[in-house]
């Protein structure tokens, strides 16, 4: 099937992280290259997706809106060059979310270990 919004996802893509890499300074752009440097299904990674998810407001888009049609990389991109923060709250921002995470996956694997009990 031909989609009418070939560039649109449902939520922020793993493949689009590298290119958010030269948006910012350094700090940005280091914590860019460690994770899009891991596999999509690392809990880091995750979390960067994760975070995305929350700036970019993944989750009130829906097709047929303006966000949704430029697509997912144009979103992000210009949600990360007109964030107002520094590249410091953005990388307190991803750890909160490595911390979310990880708590969710701990709990996955307790109720796992619970089934097998």
């Amino acid at each position: 099937m031909i989609s009418m919004y070939p560039k649109a996802e449902i939520l922020f893509p793993p493949k689009l992280i590298l290119s958010l890499k030269e948006l910012r300074g350094p700090e940005w752009a280091e914590l860019v290259t460690l994770v899009a440097r891991l596999p999509e299904t690392h809990p880091d990674a995750l979390a960067f997706c994760h975070m995305m998810i929350e700036l970019d407001g993944c989750l009130n888009c829906y097709a047929g809106s303006y966000k949704f049609m430029r697509g997912c990389a144009a979103c992000a991109r210009q949600t990360i060059m007109q964030f107002k923060g520094t590249d410091a709250e953005l990388l307190k921002m991803y750890k909160a979310s490595q911390k979310t995470m990880h708590a969710y996956l701990k709990k996955q694997e307790r109720k796992v270990a619970a089934a097998k009990a």
